[in-house]
């Protein structure tokens, strides 16, 4: 027997890890806050401060939306403007403690359901499939 066809399993992939995805938002915890937003407070959380054009073009989405998304992310107090150093003319977005507290407690919500979920409806020897398989993902990345 020959191993699956590749564009198969990419298919098969991006289904379930799209479902697993939306399961998980849709169980987490409700904040008011969008997607595009999380997007945004977890690229600054991860990489520092940005302008708004550097945010719309790293995630391919127009200047106008991240404007949009900013604006309500400062008003919430989890991002706030800084003026650049290198450059006075142009404002910085900088994550704020508040915003860090945000996505942690949303990060360690999600992990708890998928931690209970795991333990729940897998075998200790299909988690360790599982962790096999995640070794084999992680190349896909690198």
């Amino acid at each position: 027997m020959g191993a699956p066809d590749a564009a198969r399993i990419a298919d098969e992939l991006q289904d379930v890890v799209g479902a697993l995805v939306r399961r998980r938002r849709a169980l987490s915890t409700s904040d008011d806050v969008t997607l595009s937003q999380i997007s945004i407070l977890k690229r600054l959380d991860r990489e520092g401060p940005h302008t708004v054009a550097d945010l719309a073009r790293l995630d391919k989405i127009t200047h106008q939306s991240v404007t949009v998304s900013a604006a309500r992310l400062v008003d919430r107090g989890l991002v706030r403007r800084e003026p650049d150093a290198a450059d006075g003319r142009r404002k910085l977005l900088v994550i704020t403690a508040a915003g860090q507290s945000l996505l942690a407690v949303r990060r360690d919500a999600g992990h708890e359901l998928l931690t209970e979920a795991i333990t729940a409806r897998f075998s200790p020897a299909e988690r360790r499939r599982i962790s096999a398989t995640l070794t084999l993902l992680r190349r896909l990345i690198d």
